[in-house]
């Protein structure tokens, strides 16, 4: 399964109810807008994501933060929603000053041409006091980027008030989503939400990024609505002293419809962080250069993620040739492996984070940037046991596109060997875009993909995925050559999962070493072979 984004449609189709299981059928399938969790659910979800929280302080060396006890959840109800208005009262004021294309806040940034804010204009022109404190580490992000999309803003509301929807509309880019705090649910034109999110860049070299925010929306005419979101310091209502290490200035989307299924989306991003924990240090300038969490990507992914839903939901088939598309009905056994694909990347995405990696004896001989973990799965959608995975980070002297085109290529690929077991058959979903490529594969037995093709249901069935993301690293036009040409490059991260022992009660010492072992040879001997065959050593 290939996705390079086509050229946009300009008819599309509408999409059928929400009824139909087919790819994003999470999507479809999450809770509604109205949706107030129970209270003892809610109290759940906000003690695993203080937990989460916690974990990160804890790995900053600033004590651990306490869960919070039921009790004190919904403490000072009346006066947070006050606040939370407060806040989204300004914040959309701020936010419809920076939509404007004109408006002198705005510049271009040297270099790539992109949106940026001027510093001095905002803060003349928004003397806000409720801002994070900024120390000698802390780096302001802005960005600003459009594009069309083909889905309309009814479409597309719902998918982002619901943490459910968003995380699956945004699998490469949201990692955790949760509802702490729903106001005048029910009302999408009113609703306003304080949610907990985690976002990352997949891979496990850099740390996610923690939010807790405020999200609503608001319809501005017939035509066009804003989706916001702003930092809310829930840990000052709470009284303690833990510090922010990213807040979201107002940012968001404005969504017009264009009439004919489609929607420009017009992105802004505006965050403070302060990374106080090291990173590898190739991914410097992709941070530093604002385009890693910047509007563009949130454009590329929800273009990419669009014209797949629709695709699977059988409203149009954009190509490069045929403008207006093609309405067909999809076969429910290419739906059911759509839906299985899906599943894979997000699952895939979702591994790559592991900041909680064990330490084992053998972990010092690791690599710099390499990372093993060892985890016990119990859920059904991927094989239960003891699951070992690897990961790493490199730098290429190559475009992605010329990495991602060779890796692709089935003539090429087998110079750097993937192992597959015998009498196995490999799901492989790929996609290149303006931002980067991935190929993420997961192996599934000849009598599960009959089964699948014959017209059973996919949900159920366990997949392990591995795969390889590929970015631009983020170096711009001044890093040239001697020839005074552009170099090239690129990060490269590779990522892979094995079971290593199908008892979910028992796992030895001597197994946990012997499986960090190997996990992590079979790594460093798939790195050594792209570099070969690429032509590159360090």
């Amino acid at each position: 399964m290939d996705s390079n984004l086509a050229p946009l449609s300009s008819t599309l189709g509408s999409l059928p109810d929400s009824s139909n299981d087919c790819l994003l059928s999470q999507i479809i399938c999450g809770s509604p807008i109205g949706y107030y969790p129970h209270f003892d659910d809610q109290e759940k979800n906000y003690n695993e994501d203080n937990n989460v929280r916690a974990q990160l302080i804890n790995n900053n060396n600033i004590p651990i933060m306490s869960s919070l006890p039921q009790e004190n959840y919904g403490i000072h109800h009346d006066n947070r929603e006050k606040s939370l208005f407060d806040i989204v009262d300004a914040a959309v004021k701020e936010m419809l000053v920076l939509l404007d294309v004109n408006d002198p806040v705005w510049v271009k940034s040297s270099g790539n041409e992109r949106c940026c804010i001027h510093r001095e204009s905002y803060d003349r022109k928004f003397p806000n006091s409720y801002r994070p404190y900024k120390s000698s580490t802390t780096r302001i992000e802005s960005s600003k980027h459009f594009g069309v999309v083909p889905m309309t803003a009814i479409e597309l509301i719902p998918i982002f008030l619901d943490p459910i929807k968003w995380m699956n509309m945004f699998p490469t880019i949201v990692r955790k989503a949760r509802n702490i705090d729903v106001f005048n649910p029910g009302n999408i034109e009113g609703s306003i939400q304080l949610m907990y999110e985690q976002l990352h860049i997949l891979s496990p070299s850099v740390e996610a990024r923690e939010f807790f925010i405020i999200r609503c929306c608001r319809k501005l005419d017939q035509t066009t609505w804003i989706m916001l979101d702003v930092s809310y310091d829930l840990f000052k209502e709470i009284q303690t002293h833990v510090p922010s290490y990213a807040w979201k200035f107002p940012s968001g989307c404005a969504i017009q419809d264009m009439g004919n299924g489609g929607s420009m989306v017009t992105w802004i991003e505006h965050v403070q962080v302060d990374e106080k924990i090291h990173f590898n240090g190739i991914f410097k300038d992709m941070l530093c250069g604002h385009q890693t969490y910047g509007a563009e990507r949130w454009i590329v992914t929800l273009q990419r993620m669009s014209e797949r839903y629709n695709f699977a939901m059988g409203a149009t088939c954009p190509t490069k040739h045929d403008l207006k598309g093609v309405v067909y009905d999809i076969p429910k056994e290419v739906k059911n492996l759509m839906n299985l694909s899906q599943r894979m990347v997000k699952c895939f995405c979702e591994i790559l984070n592991m900041t909680d990696k064990l330490d084992f004896p053998t972990s010092s001989q690791l690599n710099n940037g390499d990372r093993v973990s060892i985890r016990k799965n119990i859920e059904i959608t991927e094989p239960q046991g003891f699951i070992a995975s690897a990961a790493t980070s490199l730098w290429l002297p190559l475009s992605f596109e010329t990495i991602f085109n060779f890796l692709k290529d089935d003539n090429t690929r087998c110079q750097p060997y993937m192992p597959i077991e015998n009498n196995m058959l490999v799901l492989q979903e790929s996609n290149i875009d303006d931002m980067g490529a991935f190929l993420i594969y997961g192996t599934i037995d000849l009598s599960t993909y009959n089964s699948i093709v014959n017209g059973s249901d996919a949900k159920d069935i366990a997949i392990l995925p591995s795969g390889i993301m590929i970015s631009h690293d983020g170096r711009l036009g001044s890093d040239r050559n001697n020839n005074g040409n552009v170099q090239n490059g690129s990060i490269l991260t590779v990522a892979l999962q094995k079971l290593i022992c199908a008892d979910n009660h028992l796992i030895s010492q001597h197994q946990q070493m012997e499986a960090v072992t190997y996990i992590h040879n079979l790594l460093s001997s798939i790195v050594l072979k792209i570099k070969a065959a690429l032509c590159y050593s360090d």
